[in-house]
């Protein structure tokens, strides 16, 4: 008789998480949210509806915005990772966030951390007024500021407000 393999159960990963070198054994069904928050400690990723849905947990995988709740932590094998906690400068905040605070974009503050990263990933001029930001922001859920505040400090970081 025929022995069966037995499952991979985890994977060694190597990738690059916030300019710092990271590898580890992972199981091969964690979640990269997990990984990142609960391996990596980087706790600013936020879970909410771990379906994809909210946007809470939006990072940069190689430059573009992924919800982290639905991907593999072995997918990101080789990649370059970037969560909230890179925005962090030794000067303080970075422009967007000065702005958040100033138009007081954030009040709870759950959906802040993947609404920022979502802005991060992309190119400002694709986005040229109001109704696109909006649309941009469509994946990102908030419930308490109505978005008026955050559509605001939006175009005021890109000059456009």
């Amino acid at each position: 008789m025929k022995s069966v393999p037995k499952p991979i159960e985890t994977l060694e990963i190597d990738l690059v998480v916030n300019d710092e070198h990271v590898r580890r054994t992972v199981p091969v069904r964690r979640l990269l949210s997990d990984f990142i928050r609960e391996d990596l400690r980087l706790t600013g990723t936020h879970v909410g509806c771990e379906q994809g849905v909210c946007g809470a947990c939006t990072v940069l995988v190689d430059g573009a915005s992924v919800r982290s709740c639905i991907m593999l932590a072995v997918q990101v094998d080789g990649a370059t990772i970037r969560t909230v906690e890179s925005l962090a400068a030794a000067s303080g905040l970075n422009r967007m966030q000065q702005s958040f605070k100033q138009h007081r974009a954030v009040q709870c503050g759950f959906c802040t951390a993947g609404i920022l990263m979502t802005l991060e990933g992309v190119d400002p001029s694709e986005f040229p007024d109001e109704r696109a930001i909006r649309e941009l922001l469509v994946g990102n859920l908030c419930r308490c500021t109505g978005y008026q505040n955050i559509v605001a400090a939006v175009m005021h970081a890109w000059s456009r407000g």
